[in-house]
């Protein structure tokens, strides 16, 4: 890359965020390194909880020598804006690209823009599919598995389940659920959604399905959602089952606004360990959470940024498939939760 001549031995971060200008064009300043982040949507909260890390994790790699600008774009769930951001973030002269996809099934013209000009990709959270993801060698993924994520929410959700009989309200030996689903036709959200389902029955538990909402990873959407299902079900609700913090917590949003007394509420169970979720969870608000390795995941790709700049430390990351990393996932419960407070701090 055409960078690699002029790095020196740390980097310096300067972090140039949402309000840096579009097609701002690079300097050719043997000084400075730019990496192009381009996420599907600033209204994520892990996403942006993540990114913080990933600049922080940067910093802690700093030393003497070239100063690197990290320039960041939110497509705001819109692929086309998306490809368009990656090709004004080539031409400013981005030497990596962190890439985390709106649709993960149409990478093909973001990754024939950086294969012509010689730009690697670190995609994140949302994974290519696997045969895009071989089409170059300058490709890589940080990521989670989602079946683990949706099989340890179904193991907590049964945990409680057998050690609390007031989460069967209505004593008929069934848990009547809802689930609210992150995305229509989002493999992270499906995988999520049925794994959940098939563990919780795997561990013995009788369910009864009253429905299930899509609220695309959205807090207040999740609320709209859960207020409608309120309306119709009304008590019926014994669990809340949502494939994210934000949607989980929308839905306690839903309750609290329509002033349900705590004895009425249904228990709920989300993913991810936002900051919100996890102090939900030491406030007894969530009954548990999946703790997706942000700070892991973001350390990965500061990790594969600076070896693709320097040209130095890749043979020291350890990769699946040639070239993936996937941090595992924790489950969290009120007797936990403070260890995670503390990593997400």
């Amino acid at each position: 890359m055409r960078n690699r001549r002029n790095i020196a031995a740390g980097l310096l971060i300067a972090v140039c965020g949402l309000l840096c200008a579009c097609g701002e064009q690079k300097t050719e300043d043997p000084g400075k390194n730019y990496i192009g982040v381009a996420y599907y949507n600033q209204s994520d909260t892990f996403l942006n909880e993540l990114l913080d890390s990933f600049r922080e994790q940067l910093k802690e790699l700093q030393g003497e020598g070239a100063e690197t600008v990290v320039m960041v774009r939110d497509a705001a769930g819109s692929q086309r804006t998306q490809d368009d951001q990656v090709k004004e973030l080539i031409s400013a002269g981005c030497d990596v690209l962190c890439v985390n996809l709106v649709d993960r099934a149409d990478p093909s013209e973001i990754i024939d823009m950086a294969r012509e000009n010689d730009v690697p990709i670190i995609f994140f959270n949302r994974e290519p599919v696997a045969e895009d993801l071989m089409q170059w060698d300058g490709l890589y993924y940080v990521g989670a598995e989602a079946e683990e994520s949706g099989a340890m929410q179904g193991e907590l959700a049964a945990d409680l389940i057998r050690t609390d009989s007031q989460v069967d309200r209505n004593k008929d030996g069934k848990i009547q659920y809802v689930i609210l689903e992150g995305e229509v036709g989002h493999q992270d959200a499906i995988i999520r959604t049925e794994t959940v389902v098939e563990t919780l029955t795997s561990q013995g538990i009788e369910l009864e399905k009253l429905s299930y909402q899509v609220a695309n990873w959205n807090r207040a959407q999740a609320e709209n959602r859960m207020e409608q299902l309120i309306g119709q079900y009304h008590n019926q609700i014994e669990l809340v089952l949502a494939n994210n913090d934000d949607m989980a917590l929308g839905a306690i949003d839903a309750y609290k606004s329509l002033n349900y007394t705590e004895s009425a509420l249904p228990v709920f169970f989300g993913i991810d360990g936002t900051d919100a979720g996890l102090q939900a969870v030491k406030d007894s608000e969530l009954a548990g959470t999946v703790y997706n390795d942000k700070e892991g995941q973001a350390g990965a790709m500061a990790r594969i940024s600076v070896a693709l700049l320097t040209g130095e430390g890749m043979d020291e990351i350890e990769f699946q498939n040639e070239r993936c990393v996937y941090l595992p996932y924790d489950k969290v419960t009120k007797g936990n939760v403070s260890e995670f407070l503390f990593r997400s701090r």
